[in-house]
């Protein structure tokens, strides 16, 4: 499959299709650990149970700190 990075603001963003993740057993709140032999891009699922709810309790906590700040940043 060859596929082309996309411009996404000041970044470019690499789009991976449904049935990839599929095999991967990824979804959009799968973390991916980025890494490089200097010649090829690896993107490896993170499958840490305890830093995902770390990450989780975090997100949760930061929405109930500041709901409104982040309803308008999100307008």
């Amino acid at each position: 499959m060859i596929k082309n990075l996309t411009k996404h603001g000041n970044s470019l963003a690499l789009v991976i299709e449904k049935p990839v993740l599929e095999l991967l057993g990824a979804n959009a709140d799968t973390a991916f650990d980025v890494s490089t032999d200097g010649q090829v891009l690896i993107l490896s699922p993170i499958r840490d149970a305890a830093r995902r709810e770390a990450f989780t309790a975090a997100l949760d906590k930061v929405n109930a700190r500041y709901p409104k700040a982040l309803k308008k940043l999100a307008e």
